[in-house]
């Protein structure tokens, strides 16, 4: 078996994957007791899919009995440039480091099938017989995150996303669950000692305490899960995001060690996502959106509540030359738009600036 778990690592390296361990597919007491604390909470904000499958994202078994082992996995996203750049360029909307490339599901998934289909292959030619495997990648009830510590990925860190001693916080995960009895590999260990990093960086203050995060004030939950307006109080903290937050990713120490991800091609920036500008992204009509959007994980928000996110930046621009736009948008159909486009050009009409917007670098 211990030859299986070898080979299996290298093919996972060879299909692009650059972090690879395995875990128990037990319950994992702590990340249970977590899960029912958050969402007793009610951080979990309106994604009611998180309390409604609670049973099954307990524990792989609680999704799937058969289940004895759950290959960990993670690709590299990491970033050749900071992601903190356009902070001071308002005229530009910043989008997540994730979304800048194509459709993370897409390229994990094909490559956890590939993955999966190979250790079918292998367990038979080993006289293991016929063993059952399933694949996930974001869109099912399981915890990637603390399988990934479970399986010795990395760690669950103040930010309660998984860090890598060598990628940092980049990681794309996925999982591979087995009926197959693996060797198991140590849990990750934590190693964010007292550093709180990512914890002053946030801009809504969207963690009560480290290790703990209220979706319900965090930008990414905001501008992407969030579907009615952006609550007041978030939105000028928001600034110039309108698709996620890298913040709290981008200041962790442990990066430094990561290496940028150009071997994997699908996920290098979209040179028109990098740093578009605002005016056109206010202009998109829904086909425009669609198109602008295809095979990227931004296209499932729609267009409505894209423009709505744009109009808040618009707002927190100060730019005298998006009042035009805004106040086109005051008329759309979408009430959502319409009310983001008030606030905008209220806000605009106590922010606007006279000197010029600073050069994008």
């Amino acid at each position: 078996m211990a030859t299986l778990r070898t080979d299996l690592a290298a093919e996972a390296e060879r299909l692009g994957f650059a972090a690879f361990g395995i875990a128990p597919a037990a319950e994992n007491a702590r990340a249970a007791a977590r899960l029912e604390t958050w969402l007793a909470e009610g951080m979990h904000g309106s994604m009611g899919w998180m309390e409604e499958r609670a049973h099954h994202r307990r524990s792989p078994q609680g999704l799937w009995p058969e289940a004895r082992s759950v290959v960990g996995l993670g690709m590299s996203y990491a970033p050749a440039s900071d992601p903190l750049a356009l902070a001071d360029h308002p005229d530009r909307a910043r989008i997540s480091v994730y979304a800048q490339g194509k459709d993370y599901h897409d390229v994990v998934k094909k490559a956890l099938k590939a993955l999966a289909r190979w250790l079918v292959e292998a367990a038979k030619k080993r006289g293991l017989g016929d063993i059952g495997v399933k694949v996930f990648v974001d869109t099912a009830p399981v915890m990637e995150k603390p399988l990934g510590e479970a399986a010795g990925l990395g760690w669950q860190g103040k930010h309660t996303n998984l860090v890598s001693r060598e990628h940092g916080s980049w990681l794309f995960l996925g999982a591979i669950y087995t009926t197959l009895d693996l060797p198991v590999d140590e849990s990750g260990e934590d190693r964010c000692g007292t550093c709180q990093a990512c914890q002053d960086a946030c801009p809504t203050e969207a963690f009560p305490a480290p290790y703990r995060l209220d979706a319900r004030r965090c930008i990414s939950y905001l501008t992407i899960e969030h579907k009615g307006p952006i609550p007041d109080e978030f939105r000028a903290a928001m600034g110039n995001r309108i698709y996620g937050c890298d913040d709290c990713l981008a200041v962790c120490p442990w990066n430094k060690f990561a290496q940028d991800a150009a071997a994997m091609r699908a996920f290098l920036p979209r040179a028109e996502l990098v740093a578009p500008k605002l005016a056109e992204l206010l202009s998109l009509d829904d086909a425009g959106f669609r198109a602008l959007f295809s095979g990227s994980p931004i296209k499932r928000i729609g267009r409505d509540r894209f423009v709505r996110n744009c109009l808040i930046a618009a707002g927190n621009s100060g730019d005298a030359g998006l009042r035009a736009q805004v106040e086109t948008l005051r008329r759309d159909p979408d009430p959502v738009v319409a009310e983001a486009a008030d606030w905008a050009a209220a806000a605009l009409s106590d922010r606007t600036i006279s000197s010029p917007l600073p050069p994008c670098p």
